[in-house]
């Protein structure tokens, strides 16, 4: 099998580090280990650029000059997006849910000062027909004589999952270069395409762990079945990965339970563990996904859900820009 070509955009590989003083804070009876995609580069920061190296080497290669993709008004992808577009030299264009804010914070501020073109739907809108916004846009762009490429919300697609095979491999090389046998590894769950990647490149590089996923939104009925459309997409475009991209449903493993009261809402044990981390190790969570998934994963730890003297890594996704906007969770810092 081949990877498809890519743009190299990211610094790779990002680092593995050991939490022994938040172990400590926290009295953990585990080994707990963090890989920093975080720190995949200071605007690309977080996940979806591993993502969008790939989408990037689609669209050069076929001649594509403008980005479209979509999200709510923090998102990491859509802020990534923006940020290879004019990097690379093309356009981007961001359907955003909600409304437009009174002033640019947090990624919307950077997708603003990257140039990217903003259309604002409603929440309805977007859940019920994306795929028609997305059409309309595509035609108006084709009328204005630019040539668009549709990514869907996170990248979360048969493309876009290459980004953590590849990742896998490199945090498997990454284990063995240390001697680490990792039992557990954790990530957050926000559009499918991460976990996908994940489980497609456990199987195709052979490491031996339990992968989780926490979902900081929907619930996990929704992100078996997204994984498995993603799944049976990326079989249906890459027949050589078949042998090793056959999922079921049973072995995606979604830890429920985390949301709270929805995407983007932070509760206080979750700040709480952003704080305790910022202070003990220097590591900064977002309070949309990689919070709520560490707080997830620290809380089943706690529970016994997994076992004492246990090796856990958890992915830092990354999301830095958007602990900016709920800077009012953190007034008890002044």
């Amino acid at each position: 099998m081949e990877f498809p070509r890519k743009i190299n955009i990211a610094f790779l590989p990002t680092q593995i580090e050991r939490l022994d003083r938040f172990v400590k804070y926290m009295d953990l009876p585990v080994d707990l280990y963090i890989k920093r995609d975080d720190e995949t580069g200071l605007y690309a920061t977080g996940n979806k650029i591993r993502k969008l190296e790939y989408i990037l080497g689609y669209a050069l290669e076929h001649g594509y000059d403008t980005l479209v993709t979509c999200g709510g008004i923090q998102s990491n992808h859509a802020r990534t997006t923006s940020y290879v577009a004019t990097k690379m030299g093309l356009e981007s264009y961001l359907i955003l849910k909600g409304d437009a804010p009174s002033f640019p914070d947090g990624n919307y501020l950077l997708d603003k000062l990257f140039g990217s073109r903003v259309e604002w739907v409603t929440e309805k809108e977007y859940e019920e027909n994306i795929e028609g916004i997305f059409d309309r846009v595509r035609k108006k762009l084709e009328k204005e004589g630019r040539k668009a490429l549709i990514i869907p919300e996170g990248a979360s697609y048969a493309l876009g999952v290459f980004g953590y095979i590849e990742a896998t491999k490199e945090l498997k090389e990454q284990l063995q270069n240390m001697n680490i046998k990792v039992n557990y590894v954790f990530s957050s769950v926000g559009s499918g395409g991460t976990l996908t990647g994940f489980l497609i490149g456990q199987r195709t590089f052979s490491l031996d762990t339990k992968m989780y996923g926490i979902n900081v939104c929907d619930d996990k009925g929704f992100f078996q079945n997204k994984i498995l459309d993603i799944v049976s997409q990326f079989r249906e475009f890459y027949p050589d990965w078949r042998k090793w991209s056959y999922i079921s449903k049973e072995d995606i493993d979604i830890i429920d339970g985390y949301v709270g009261e929805g995407y983007g809402i932070p509760y206080k044990e979750e700040i709480e563990m952003i704080k305790i981390l910022a202070k003990t190790e220097a590591i900064i969570l977002d309070p949309t996904y990689t919070g709520k998934a560490f707080y997830g994963m620290i809380n089943e730890i706690k529970e016994g859900t997994i076992e004492a003297g246990s090796k856990v890594l958890f992915i830092h996704t990354g999301g830095i820009y958007g602990i900016f906007p709920q800077k009012a969770q953190f007034m008890d810092l002044r």
